[in-house]
């Protein structure tokens, strides 16, 4: 699923996972996957930031004014869309390679099978050589390798994971005042790029105090 941001400079960047996303922006960023999350998140913006996101675009004639937040939503979905579709796919695609090379395998123990089964003592050892090739726990292991490297190191997302880590978690506040974001920045980041990246993500607000967020273990 191609993940959008919305920098503090009204700039659109499509990235193909929501981790990319979060390594790479160096500034607080806004984000969206479809047009619907795109107009709730707009949906409370100025005039000015509408037409500057619009025009922003690749390819778009500037426009001096829209008509309202739904047009804008609509009018700049039309473009970002087309820019989602030039963003590579994941290269995780690449895994199930890894079957094939269970062939052989499976070719020699069925040679062997043939050979022994000139002797009569060779069945015995052909049903134990029957079993698939033991080529699926490899698989697995690329898997808890891919989940146990986690969020780049230094990245948003890494620094926030942190935070949420702690035993009371982390107030809103505290992550606006951490990261240098705005309040809906920190709302959209654990609605968008922590849930679309895996994470679990609880919100409570403690008896006399803020908004806050901590990760479900």
């Amino acid at each position: 699923m191609t993940i959008f941001t919305i920098d503090e400079t009204d700039n659109v960047t499509a990235f193909a996972t929501a981790e990319a996303a979060a390594a790479a922006s160096t500034t607080p960023f806004d984000l969206f996957t479809d047009q619907k999350e795109l107009a709730e998140l707009i949906a409370g913006w100025p005039a000015e930031r509408l037409v500057a996101t619009y025009n922003s675009l690749p390819g778009v004639k500037p426009l001096k004014a829209l008509k309202d937040p739904k047009t804008a939503a609509g009018k700049i979905w039309e473009r970002v869309e087309k820019l989602g579709q030039m963003v590579g796919p994941e290269p995780e695609a690449a895994k199930p390679e890894a079957a094939p090379a269970a062939k052989p395998k499976a070719d020699k123990k069925a040679k062997a099978g043939a050979q022994a089964a000139k002797g009569a003592p060779a069945k015995g050892k052909a049903t134990k050589k029957a079993t698939p090739a033991k080529a699926t726990p490899k698989g697995k292991k690329g898997v808890k390798a891919q989940e146990a490297a986690g969020p780049r190191e230094g990245s948003k997302m890494s620094q926030v994971i942190e935070m949420l880590q702690r035993k009371g978690g982390a107030s809103i506040g505290e992550i606006m005042q951490a990261m240098s974001w705005q309040r809906h920045t920190v709302r959209g980041f654990m609605a968008g790029a922590m849930k679309k990246a895996g994470y679990s993500v609880e919100s409570f607000k403690p008896e006399g105090g803020e908004r806050s967020y901590r990760l479900n273990k």
